[in-house]
């Protein structure tokens, strides 16, 4: 029984192998590389507002978090 998986797997790797050739791709072939285009820049989401110089000395409460997240909410 071993011999016959063995027969086996050996059988199945040699046509995954052969199968993975392609015949339309040559390996003598000149290949340059290209420069990738350069990445624009981030569009600003601010609407042209500064952010605020020391944004860590306000302090960090539920009622100030309550606050912020409904600022941030989209006004229906």
């Amino acid at each position: 029984m071993k011999k016959i998986l063995l027969f086996g797997l050996l059988a199945v790797s040699s046509l995954s192998a052969t199968s993975c050739k392609n015949p339309d791709v040559r390996s003598d072939e000149d290949i340059t590389a290209k420069p990738l285009p350069e990445i624009p820049a981030a569009p600003d989401t601010t609407g042209g507002k500064t952010a605020p110089a020391n944004p860590a000395t306000r302090e960090i409460n539920a009622v100030n978090a309550t606050e912020d997240i409904k600022k941030m909410q989209p006004v229906m």
